[in-house]
This record gives C-alpha cells, structure tokens and sequence, in this order.
C-alpha cells in the first residue's frame, strides 16, 4: 500500500540546512514536509567540529593547494587526500577542482564565499535566541595553531586577506597564546579569530532546532526519495511506499543531493568529503577537561581540538573518496596521532565516526532556482560550512520562494553556473 501525501513545500533532507529552511518556512506560515530516512540532525550536522566559522572565506582549491596537490592526494596521511579506489570516477571532479585552484578562479571564489560568511555570528545568535539554544552557543572565538616559526611568518599574509573581507583575525606571539590557552604545548604563534562562535554539542542543538520545527508544524516524514518528477502545477516525489505532491520541493540531502538534482534537470558536479571525528571522554578533576576552552586548528595537520560538554573531539581531514560507508582505519590512526601530539595524555579514544560532506569543485554551494523547473529550489553543496551557513542559507531560499529579494546576491550559487 502506497501512503499519499499532499504539501505546500517538501524539504528533502533534515540535516541542520533543510532544518532551518523548514523552520523558517514553517514560522512564515507555510506547510512544510520535511523528508529524509534518518533522524534529523544524524548526519554531518551531528559530527562536525561545531564552529560557526565567519573567517572561513577560502575555497579548499588555492593555488598554494594546487602547487601541492599531488603530494596532498596521494600522501594517506595529508589532511588532503584521495582513496585509491575512487580515483577513476572521481577524475571529472578533480579536473574541475584543478581549474577552480588557479587565482582567478580562486579569488572569485573567495570573494563569493565571504557574502555567505560575513554575518554568520549574528544569524546564529538570532536562531539560537528563537530556538532556546543560547547556552549551547559559546562566545569564545577560535584559533588557528602554528607549529614552526616559517607557518607563523606566512600566516601574516593568510591573516591580511581574510581582513580584506572584513574578518577579524589577530596574531598571536608564543606568550599571547599560553596565557589564553595555557594547556596547549608550546607553538610558535597563532592566529586568533575573535567573531567566530562554537557549539559545545552541536548533535544536541541540532536536535533542539529540530524540535523547533516540528512545534511551527513541520511534518517530519521518514523516507527515502527516489523519484523526482517536476511537473507544470507540482512535483512528484515517490519513495519506498510512499508519494508525495508538493508545489514546492526544496534539495537540502547535503552529499546525497546529486542524483535529486538530476532528477529535476541539474547536472551537478557534486562528489563527497568524508569526515571523520575522534572522541576522547573527558572528567573534571583529573586535568582533562579544562586542557582546553576553545576550537583549536593545528593548520598542518587538518583538523580542529573541540572542547564540547564532556569530551575533546577531534574533528576534520578531507577524504575525497564518495559514499562509501566503510571508515579508512588509518584516517581514524592520523586523527588520534595528532591529538596525542597535542595532549599526549590523552586517554583512548571513546568513539569514532564517519560522515559525509557535500563538495563541490569550487566550494560554493548551490543555493536558488533549478534551471530545469522553477518549482524546484537547490540548497546543498556547503563542503566544511553547513552548519556555518544555515541559518543564511534558510533565508536565501526562504526569501526565493517568498517573492522577496534575498540578502545576498545568489548569481554565484546558481545552479546554471555548471
């Protein structure tokens, strides 16, 4: 038996970007059906480091990546690389990535990707206040870690373009950054980013925006979409048992919005980041759980130090490499090496994890219009700043639907870009 639904707007995924979409849509009175086969929040918007990154404006293609590439890809332990099986069909991508490294395309990049950034505090602030998930929200700031004295020189550089996009960035001298961080070894400097907030659980404030959603009236339907069909007056959605009529559909399936792109007429080059995170449960009283106060970026090594309620988790690494669900062990090995060469007392690891990342050869998502149905809206593609770019992203698309000029200029995020 096939259970039928009708809705105003289906929002295909209920990771924190389709969450806030829903959320916002829901609070402006329209009906909303929320799709997705897993639990809300369960995904990526769940292990992530938990930064709300307003300094991250680079694209992860630069020339300084594309100098290195081959080193980065193929070296397993890189905080770049590629599983050897996926080479082959991930050879398109890896074109597109190439040419989207050079400085133009680069600088382009950057420039659109800090419109998205520039007031990520201020939208989560407010969605924090709306939802009731202001202790979760931490005002800390966040810094980057330099382990040898030339990183720390070329940080100067690093620093001043991101203030050319407005970011507020600060150097720190060895001394500066024990006196604010006395648990961490000794570095040769840092860079501090005072704006940038952190959630000290992001699963738990997931899960309290998700709950959010449902008290406006978003309809949470557990299902796989595997059809997707625009029609003149709606679009069809059908799954395992289930159809679905909308008038609107909104793609936010994150790293699984490839195939529901094409579907509506978008040939995306979208391929999968796979993320990893290490957990280390931590008690007070033994010295672990203040060794930290802040996210902490060791930039040669890839990934964050996130002191979130009761563990440090160990976040980050890009492994280009699809939907594969089996862990690399040695990916996991890498992330617990480096936090032993940070805290080398460390206990064992609690947990690991595994997730998915949607990536795009020039590290802007797709936000707006289909360029094959006008009833179809694309808000996925957001690599290592989803959760940054949430709350921004449910007002571009929000604001589409409505009839209302969006806040930021969209021609760099449509999907006709491709």
């Amino acid at each position: 038996m096939v259970a039928t639904i009708s809705t105003e707007i289906a929002v295909i995924g209920a990771g924190v970007v389709g969450l806030a979409i829903a959320h916002r849509l829901a609070l402006q009175g329209h009906d909303v059906v929320m799709l997705d086969p897993n639990d809300p929040g369960s995904g990526a918007s769940y292990g992530n480091a938990g930064t709300i990154a307003d300094y991250a404006v680079l694209p992860v293609g630069t020339p300084a990546v594309l100098k290195n590439l081959p080193q980065l890809l193929f070296d397993t332990s890189s905080p770049l690389s590629i599983r050897r099986a996926a080479i082959l069909a991930l050879a398109p991508w890896l074109l597109r990535f190439l040419r989207q490294s050079l400085p133009g395309a680069a600088a382009r990049n950057a420039a659109a990707i800090a419109t998205l950034v520039t007031d990520a505090g201020t939208r989560w602030r407010d969605l924090a206040a709306e939802i009731g998930g202001e202790d979760i929200l931490q005002a800390r700031g966040c810094l980057y870690l330099y382990e040898t004295a030339a990183a720390f020189r070329a940080a100067g550089a690093d620093m001043a373009h991101r203030r050319s996009f407005g970011i507020s960035a600060d150097l720190l001298s060895p001394a500066e950054l024990a006196a604010m961080e006395p648990g961490l070894p000794a570095m040769q400097g840092a860079a501090f980013f005072p704006n940038a907030l952190f959630l000290s659980d992001p699963g738990i404030m997931v899960g309290i925006l998700a709950a959010a959603a449902r008290g406006a009236g978003v309809h949470h339907q557990q299902a796989c979409i595997t059809n997707l069909m625009p029609r003149e007056t709606e679009v069809v959605l059908r799954g395992d048992g289930i159809r679905i009529t909308a008038r609107k559909v909104v793609i936010a399936a994150g790293a699984y919005s490839r195939g529901l792109a094409r579907m509506a007429g978008d040939r995306i080059p979208l391929d999968t980041e796979r993320g990893y995170h290490v957990e280390y449960d931590l008690r007070r009283g033994n010295g672990n759980a203040d060794r930290l106060t802040r996210p902490a970026c060791p930039t040669s090594r890839g990934f964050y130090l996130c002191p979130m309620a009761g563990r440090l988790r160990v976040a980050g690494t890009v492994e280009l490499g699809g939907l594969d669900p089996t862990p690399s062990p040695h990916r996991i090995a890498m992330l617990d090496r480096g936090a032993r060469a940070m805290f080398p007392d460390l206990p064992a690891p609690s947990r690991s994890w595994l997730g998915f990342r949607p990536s795009l050869p020039d590290s802007l998502p797709v936000i707006g219009p289909s360029k094959a149905s006008a009833r179809v809206f694309h808000a996925f593609g957001h690599g290592h700043i989803g959760l940054t770019l949430a709350p921004v992203t449910a007002r571009i698309i929000t604001d589409m639907i409505t009839g209302r000029a969006p806040p930021v200029d969209p021609a760099p995020f449509r999907a006709a870009r491709f």
